[in-house]
């Protein structure tokens, strides 16, 4: 799925009728197949443009693009893993799973789909277990199996790894990748953690600011799987810390 943001901005409405402005004047291309990190410090509009590339929201002005066709709302080719497992309690993590799919009709070996995802992300023995009996990694790792058991053309992932220990974040990870590598899927992920967006990505978009706009990009071709002795991790690690240190230097200057 290849995904085009053209000139976005997103206004929201404060108290007393005053504007507040998140993003200005947003434009960047998301290739078939990219796996991109949107990347910023806390607060600055990340998750407001993944909601904007999920069709949650809908942006002020500019454009959204989807395979060449205006984005005008959520569609069940783009699927979302959000910061906290979102499961339903009285289903069992097989049920969980299969949710999505059954409520849009598309049954066809969803049996088996469930099974073979269960499986790859390691929770196959905790396919009856309900949610109140998984770990907050286990049951981010169901989200993740609901997400991708459809198949989706694009997955958006809101700093789904950010609450759990280093451990266990650096597996889920390292599924992650395998998966994208395999189902060939366009990843677009929110983070502000600078070590995971090299990790992860081919491409990061930085942004930053107030109100926020991108400040540069940076093509990752490092091989996977990826770690801080990778050689280029370091270098790259550098520039995106020099491009922060500007962007905030150069807002103090306007205060």
């Amino acid at each position: 799925m290849k995904i085009e943001i053209e000139r976005v901005t997103k206004t929201y409405t404060k108290s007393k009728n005053t504007e507040y402005v998140v993003l200005k004047n947003i434009s960047f291309s998301i290739e078939a197949g990219d796996f991109v990190i949107i990347l910023g410090e806390s607060g600055c509009g990340k998750t407001t443009l993944l909601n904007l590339l999920a069709g949650l929201e809908q942006p002020t002005t500019g454009t959204i693009r989807v395979d060449g066709e205006t984005l005008s709302g959520i569609h069940p080719s783009r699927s979302m893993l959000f910061q906290q497992p979102t499961l339903i309690p009285w289903l069992s993590v097989r049920e969980n799973v299969a949710y999505g799919c059954k409520l849009r009709g598309d049954t066809e070996e969803l049996d088996y789909r469930v099974s073979q995802f269960l499986e790859i992300i390691g929770i196959a023995g905790f396919q009856d277990a309900k949610p109140n009996q998984l770990s907050l990694g286990m049951a981010q790792r169901v989200c993740l199996a609901r997400a991708l058991v459809g198949h989706p053309a694009a997955l958006l992932l809101d700093e789904p790894f950010a609450s759990l220990d280093t451990f266990t974040q650096a597996h889920i990870q390292e599924e992650l990748v395998n998966l994208w590598l395999s189902e060939k899927f366009t990843a677009v992920f929110v983070t502000h953690d600078i070590d995971e967006a090299i990790c992860l990505g081919n491409k990061i978009v930085l942004l930053a600011g107030e109100p926020a706009d991108i400040k540069d990009t940076f093509d990752i071709d490092m091989p996977y799987p990826r770690n801080r002795n990778t050689p280029g991790f370091k270098d790259i690690r550098t520039q995106i810390l020099e491009k922060f240190k500007n962007s905030y230097l150069a807002k103090r200057s306007l205060l």
